[in-house]
């Protein structure tokens, strides 16, 4: 019995379709970048416009990233940037929100 022989790929978390994907590999970039800068400035109290702005921007990109993402690494860094900007966007809504002050 003749069987096709293939190479078995190694398993991994972060593996890859081999393919490109740009679009998916932006948002992913972006959707981390937005959630860096709004979890660190959650902690300072001044700061809560970039923070709750910058949360909820990342989190609307992060979730379109979800939405068309292809593979476990774009999902898995996608998850981590989705946490940090809900968490900025929380804490800079509990500081003062995303008008803080401008709208009276």
């Amino acid at each position: 019995m003749a069987q096709a022989m293939r190479r078995q790929s190694s398993i991994s978390l972060f593996a890859t379709d081999g393919k490109s994907h740009p679009l998916q590999d932006t948002l992913v970039a972006v959707t981390l970048i937005l959630g860096a800068v709004a979890f660190v400035t959650a902690f300072f109290d001044n700061l809560h416009l970039i923070s709750s702005w910058t949360g909820l921007i990342g989190i609307v990109t992060g979730l379109y990233g979800q939405f068309v993402s292809v593979t476990t690494r774009e999902r898995s860094a996608l998850i981590v940037g989705l946490g940090a900007s809900a968490f900025g966007f929380f804490l800079g809504m509990a500081h003062g929100g995303l008008f803080g002050g401008w709208l009276g």
